[in-house]
């Protein structure tokens, strides 16, 4: 008996199947190959995908304005043409870049050589990545800030070190930028991050002091701003500061600390080493260091080394940040820790409130403690030692 639908001497007419996905992929993967080659464009994904030019739009910048599986299908389209959202139109779309700045005074060559930078930019990195925003590091464009943030895609920035004498420094607030000041002056309209670097810096003086060195050698960043630390106390740069610090300490001990025993030191290992041996070679036969950054802290024990000079036995040094080489070095560092890691965490989320307006919490100012931590570099002075 025939069922109903087939006709005597013919084979039933199979039910004709929706395509499996496999099959569409490969459908529209040869249609893909027969397109012309130049660069797809969001027409040609709408025309593709069946939809407007919004609705591809919508998928990439706002998804949850469309169905999961309308999007998910416009995106699969999207990858099968080859086609990527203009960054600029995609910003304009978004009204947002995503995007914050790290801005230093400093060319990166130099900013990158201190492996403080790399810590910090760690903690920043740590909540920016968590929250969707990717990284920028900029620095001075053909010499100038100002014009290397004017063509910066950033939504905010995070400005690092630059003194309040710096030459662009209204420049760049007339940028207008959401911006989060670390290890500079204050200005009112923006939020700081700082730490309380004449405290670290009085407790690494006093510490060798107490030890009974009097001899001592200071290496600075900058050495025209570290010996003028007038205004130290009310927000001056990083290094006046921690030469208020030093200077603090050196009058309770009435030990006095001539312009010649002030050097400078970039922060690096190279620096430090080279800083060290120049003193020496101008004479100077310090019994303590004091440096103002781990890294340079760091290349004078490599001067002593090549001086013959035993540390903590010939020379003491003492460091500033605490870096997690000091507890690697030979022997480890005593040295002032800040909390570097955490001063970027700080900076990110309070640069991401201000992004914001509506918590009304722009300006806001923080200091982070600094304490001294007594490693093996440090050490009374031998007595009758050679120099």
């Amino acid at each position: 008996m025939q069922s109903p639908g087939q006709v005597r001497g013919r084979r039933p007419v199979p039910t004709k199947r929706a395509p499996t996905r496999q099959v569409e992929r490969q459908r529209l993967d040869k249609r893909v190959s027969e397109l012309p080659t130049p660069r797809a464009r969001i027409a040609d994904v709408a025309r593709e995908a069946g939809v407007s030019k919004a609705a591809v739009s919508f998928a990439f910048n706002n998804p949850e304005r469309l169905k999961a599986e309308t999007a998910e299908r416009i995106r699969q389209v999207a990858t099968a043409l080859g086609y990527r959202p203009h960054p600029v139109a995609r910003m304009l779309t978004a009204g947002s870049t995503a995007t914050i700045g790290i801005l230093s005074p400093n060319p990166l060559a130099q900013v990158f050589a201190n492996p403080f930078f790399a810590l910090f930019t760690e903690g920043v990195a740590t909540v920016t990545e968590d929250r969707g925003f990717g990284l920028l590091f900029i620095s001075p464009l053909h010499g100038s800030l100002e014009r290397a943030l004017e063509r910066a895609t950033v939504d905010g920035v995070i400005v690092i070190g630059l003194d309040r004498d710096h030459p662009e420094v209204e420049a760049i607030r007339r940028v207008g930028l959401p911006t989060v000041l670390v290890d500079a002056p204050a200005w009112p309209e923006h939020g700081v991050i700082a730490v309380d670097d004449t405290a670290g810096a009085l407790a690494a003086a006093r510490h060798l002091l107490q030890l009974g060195h009097r001899d001592l050698l200071v290496l600075t960043m900058e050495p025209g701003e570290a010996q003028d630390d007038a205004g130290a106390a009310d927000g001056g740069s990083v290094m006046g500061r921690r030469m208020h610090g030093y200077r603090l300490a050196l009058e309770e001990y009435e030990v006095e600390l001539g312009p010649d025993r002030v050097r400078q030191a970039p922060a690096t290992f190279e620096g430090g080493e080279a800083a060290f041996l120049r003193a020496w070679e101008d004479g100077l036969r310090p019994t303590g260091v004091l440096s103002m950054s781990d890294a340079a802290a760091a290349g004078v024990l490599q001067a002593a080394r090549h001086l013959g000079l035993s540390v903590p036995d010939d020379l003491s040094i003492v460091g500033f940040d605490d870096l997690p080489l000091t507890r690697f070095t030979d022997p480890p560092l005593t040295t002032v820790h800040q909390p570097v890691r955490r001063k970027g965490e700080e900076a990110a989320r309070m640069l991401l409130r201000a992004l914001n307006p509506e918590n009304g919490r722009a300006g806001e100012h923080r200091v982070l403690e600094t304490r001294l931590v007594v490693r093996r570099s440090t050490a009374a002075p031998a007595k009758g030692v050679r120099r």
